[in-house]
């Protein structure tokens, strides 16, 4: 990201959780405030975009839909934008509440973007304390959001500002009340963008200074990503848009690999979810385009 801008890909994710809840049905992930922290342009002008990228996703399409934009966009959206954020979201969520049932009481959201959970459970202000990590112009740019939107920012939600992908400070998160309690992070989309020594550095800075019993829900690539193309080629043209944009994927791993990075930083994996099983979970039998990707992984990996 160049310094000073927002976060594109936050932007995105947001138009993505909000195509979902407004047009998709049943749905796998219900953010309905995401298409309030969108303004009209913005949301116009990725939809425009979309449909006039889709030359780049699938020439048959083209021919297929034939001017017909609403069907072209929704194509696009739940072929290759919107699977893996949405189904990512809903687990880790359900892990989380979990949590909470046992007592959980922080929660730290790695990357945080235009993340709304504060908002959609205000039930939780009073025994949750919630920490959203991203980039300071993210932040600023959310804080503006959320304020032309009407949205009074909860007690419980803090922002952090940090490239915790460069280097991760505890003193920044004690600065706005962090303290020495179980916690729960999310680290969604960002493994495949830094390197297997990054991400395990990370893993270890994350876990040394939080009790035992705290836990991390987080997806990754398998082994395959580089060479898999997927239904559509969406992976292929997943691996190339990211390379074009300039942040480049650069790791996946074996489920071995995972295991053994994450017992060197204490932690054991309570559960995985490949990527049939996030198929049977969150996407079958549905009638439109959506299932899941073929070379993404969920962990939810607990502190021995």
């Amino acid at each position: 990201m160049k310094k000073g801008e927002s976060s594109l890909t936050s932007l995105i994710s947001a138009f993505g959780r909000s195509c979902h809840s407004q047009f998709d049905t049943p749905k796998i992930f219900n953010d309905y405030i995401a298409k309030d922290l969108i303004s009209q342009k913005e949301f116009n002008n990725i939809k425009e975009n979309m449909v006039q990228g889709i030359h780049f996703f699938n020439k048959d399409i083209v021919q297929k839909f034939k001017g017909d934009t609403e069907e072209i966009l929704k194509w696009i959206t739940q072929i290759q934008l919107s699977p893996t954020p949405l189904a990512r979201a809903a687990y880790c969520e359900k892990v989380l509440l979990n949590e909470v049932m046992l007592e959980l009481k922080q929660y730290v959201i790695l990357g945080a973007g235009l993340d709304t959970f504060s908002f959609r459970h205000p039930e939780l202000e009073n025994t949750l304390e919630i920490f959203e990590i991203d980039y300071p112009t993210t932040q600023e740019f959310k804080k503006k959001r959320l304020d032309e939107a009407n949205f009074k920012v909860p007690s419980n939600l803090h922002f952090v500002s940090m490239d915790f992908t460069k280097k991760f400070s505890y003193q920044n998160l004690r600065d706005e009340g962090f303290g020495n309690k179980k916690t729960f992070f999310s680290l969604l989309g960002v493994s495949y963008y830094l390197t297997k020594e990054e991400i395990s550095s990370l893993i270890d800075n994350l876990f040394a200074k939080v009790p035992s019993g705290s836990s991390i829900v987080f997806d990754y690539a398998d082994e395959k990503l580089f060479e898999e193309k997927g239904i559509f080629n969406r992976v292929e043209n997943m691996v190339k848009m990211a390379s074009a944009s300039g942040e480049p994927m650069k790791s996946c791993f074996s489920y071995y690999e995972i295991e053994r990075m994450l017992e060197k930083s204490g932690l054991l994996i309570y559960e995985h979810l490949s990527p049939d099983k996030i198929n049977e979970l969150y996407f079958d039998n549905r009638k439109d385009y959506l299932s899941a990707f073929e070379t993404i992984h969920y962990i939810h990996a607990i502190k021995k």
